[in-house]
């Protein structure tokens, strides 16, 4: 039987982007676009970088069209989707030292 939930079927959702700061207009934009990821859900993986767990491709899709509909006027953002085994088999390093990737988030349906 296949498991709606393995680890071909789960995705992570990774947010990345180069946003300008040069003025104070920019800045609040950048921190405006900030703060709706993360009430979308986001976890700050670097301090450009962010992810989020997604139980299905149909969930990614909906977290995507969230941050697509808040883009900011300037600047880059990459949004790129990874299976839960493709984000699994990521090396983590702090200088010389692996760390552990961030667990998965456990969810819970009810029907």
């Amino acid at each position: 039987m296949h498991s709606r939930l393995n680890a071909y079927r789960v995705m992570w959702v990774l947010v990345f982007f180069d946003l300008p700061v040069d003025t104070r207009k920019d800045r609040k934009n950048y921190a405006t676009f900030r703060k709706k990821i993360l009430q979308d859900g986001f976890s700050m993986f670097q301090f450009s970088m962010y992810i989020r767990h997604c139980s299905s491709k149909e969930n990614a899709d909906v977290h995507i069209k969230r941050v697509k509909s808040i883009l900011p006027f300037q600047g880059h953002v990459g949004i790129m989707c990874v299976t839960d085994k493709q984000f699994g088999m990521m090396e983590i390093f702090r200088g010389h030292l692996e760390v552990r990737a961030p667990d998965t988030v456990q969810q819970l349906e009810l029907f």
